[in-house]
């Protein structure tokens, strides 16, 4: 495949909400910018990350809208734009295009979930309503819906479909998909903790959480193992898998949110039914963010 959506690091951004639950767009601006200064190669908004399972349609659009306007050609804009309804999934995709997306980020579907065979239809179906480049998503640990190696060869003869973020932690199978699939389908670690390993398989990079608060370590452990730095890579993900590890001490994206307030960002609380953390894991996040320098 001669083009790719991105390489490198791509955050899974963070959407600051105000006391009232309402999205900060100036504190947004913020951070887009805070990331792309240091370094991230693709914004990625509306994914879990950004709580957009709790977002009305309008207002997905919306976020997308501001992410595209205010990156201005920086930088990739990926949109999520999944559903377990496909229709609606199609609708918002093709929305998301309009509106100037780089790329969408489907995630399966979830809680009604599909068979393999449905899982086909369901992004064919998508993917031909829109022209822009599709990065599937697979997270079984939220969906209860994996895409197996022989499905996803299937999927990777679509032309508009480009990309996985992978996130089943099964490398075993991602071998054999990326066996099945040659260079018809790209892959991106979806999972921190395994940036290096996928990169050093062959993936482009990966779309990240820990990229919220370390976007330039981020960045520089995806470019090394690109360049064929495969220890300092390696050197990276290992000092940092701890902090890697702390982000996810409560559900995503409670303690991102969280270490960002820490860190002096204004990113507010997660809307319900996300709640904050405990004091014994705040507390932890804590000086896990101070040993590494990130706060005093």
């Amino acid at each position: 495949m001669a083009d790719h959506i991105f390489t490198g690091s791509g955050v899974a951004i963070v959407t600051p909400m105000n006391n009232d639950g309402s999205v900060n767009y100036e504190e947004y601006g913020r951070l887009i910018d805070f990331q792309i200064e240091n370094g991230t190669d693709a914004i990625i908004t509306c994914g879990t990350t950004g709580e957009s399972a709790t977002m009305s349609g309008e207002e997905h659009c919306k976020v997308i809208e501001y992410t595209v306007k205010k990156v201005d050609k920086r930088v990739p804009v990926i949109a999520g734009a999944g559903s377990n309804d496909t229709a609606f999934a199609a609708e918002l995709s093709a929305e998301a295009e309009k509106l100037g997306a780089d790329a969408i980020l489907s995630v399966t579907p979830y809680y009604n979930k599909t068979s393999q065979s449905g899982l086909i239809r369901h992004y064919n179906y998508i993917a031909d309503k829109v022209n822009t480049p599709i990065i599937l998503y697979n997270v079984p640990s939220r969906t209860g819906c994996n895409i197996k190696p022989e499905t996803y060869a299937e999927l990777a003869k679509h032309p508009n479909i480009k990309a996985t973020k992978e996130a089943n932690g099964d490398t075993c199978a991602l071998v054999r998909t990326m066996a099945l699939c040659g260079d018809n389908l790209d892959v991106y670690s979806g999972e921190d903790a395994q940036a290096y390993t996928i990169t050093a398989m062959g993936g482009l990079g990966v779309i990240s959480v820990f990229a919220n608060v370390c976007p330039k370590e981020s960045h520089d452990l995806i470019r090394k193992a690109l360049d064929g730095d495969f220890k300092g890579s390696f050197e990276i993900q290992k000092k940092y898998i701890a902090l890697m590890d702390a982000l996810f001490s409560d559900v995503n994206p409670i303690p991102v949110k969280a270490a960002l307030n820490l860190m002096g960002f204004n990113c507010g609380p997660c809307r319900l039914p996300l709640a904050p953390m405990s004091e014994s894991g705040l507390e932890a996040l804590k000086n896990n963010l101070a040993s590494y320098g990130l706060i005093k």
